[in-house]
């Protein structure tokens, strides 16, 4: 990531994009960092948690459903990292329409924004739950590996390079078990909810995730 100077995280006001960007403002020369989302509260928030006195974060409102959105936010970005998706479990369970509309149609639109834009590097952020899936979350994000991975069949010979990163659960991300169980010890509890004793969960910390996606 260093040898690029300008970035655009789609879903990048979330944990991974804030950390990410973070990460980028202290450790690199990245000139533009592009935040690509639909949340303008978690934008808002983002803008007072993170310092940038140089102004290289830009801050877009958009969806990844919006194709036409996605790839004028693109222009003269050199890489994309696409971390925009409908996440929770039970979320995709009720909703299995509109996950399809953001999880794959989206990576459909992401894909086609970077060709058009004649972005060099494009990344996709996956998870554990796309090996073998069983949850509609876990197909869809398997569909939308199998989409990045086969976009380089097409490619020019200048790119674009498409790739995918796979990890588990980064600890104390937004909407995972360990802000939960912190604000119940808080609170008082003695005992802590778990969902299943049997299952097997992998984590990582928020800089092994950055260290991933930034070699």
């Amino acid at each position: 990531m260093i040898d690029h100077k300008s970035i655009l995280i789609t879903g990048g006001a979330g944990f991974f994009g804030k950390a990410f960007t973070k990460f980028l403002l202290g450790e690199t020369k990245v000139e533009r960092i592009c935040i690509y989302s639909r949340d303008e509260w978690k934008q808002a928030q983002m803008k007072a948690e993170i310092a940038d006195p140089d102004l290289r974060v830009r801050y877009f409102i958009g969806d990844v459903r919006d194709q036409d959105r996605l790839t004028r936010a693109m222009e003269g970005v050199e890489v994309i990292i696409h971390g925009a998706a409908l996440k929770r479990i039970e979320t995709a369970h009720y909703n299995p329409v509109e996950l399809c509309k953001t999880n794959i149609i989206g990576t459909v639109n992401v894909i086609q924004a970077v060709d058009d834009q004649r972005v060099k590097k494009a990344i996709l952020l996956s998870t554990d739950k796309a090996y073998q899936p069983i949850s509609a979350y876990g197909v869809s994000k398997a569909m939308a590996e199998n989409l990045f991975v086969s976009a380089n069949n097409t490619r020019r010979d200048d790119g674009p390079l498409f790739s995918v990163t796979r990890y588990g659960n980064i600890a104390g991300s937004t909407g995972s078990v360990i802000p939960i169980w912190k604000k119940m010890i808080a609170e008082g509890h003695e005992i802590m909810p778990v969902s299943d004793p049997d299952v097997t969960r992998f984590w990582m910390w928020d800089f092994e995730a950055i260290t991933l996606v930034g070699r």
